[in-house]
């Protein structure tokens, strides 16, 4: 399981590469623009994850600052890592 987490913790990772990416040196015509959406949405989504998350639990359980912020990087691939590590 912890070797399946990394490998989409590293896909994600490669997303995010991707999309920043794009900001520095745009994809032509229209690729660049669905990025841009593409960024925003994934950056709202592990944004709504992370606050609830940390709404929920954050008083239960001891999170490192970087275990909160891999939420916002990794989104459910972090919280399956955090569940694995404080919840199991």
């Amino acid at each position: 399981m912890k070797a399946l987490i990394l490998l989409a913790k590293t896909g994600i990772g490669f997303v995010w590469f991707i999309l920043l990416l794009n900001f520095f040196v745009p994809f032509p015509g229209n690729a660049a623009i669905a990025l841009y959406i593409l960024t925003a949405f994934l950056f709202m989504m592990h944004g709504l994850q992370m606050l609830i998350f940390i709404g929920a639990f954050g008083d239960k359980i001891n999170m490192s600052r970087w275990e909160k912020w891999s939420i916002l990087i990794f989104g459910i691939f972090a919280l399956l890592d955090i569940r694995r590590k404080h919840m199991m």
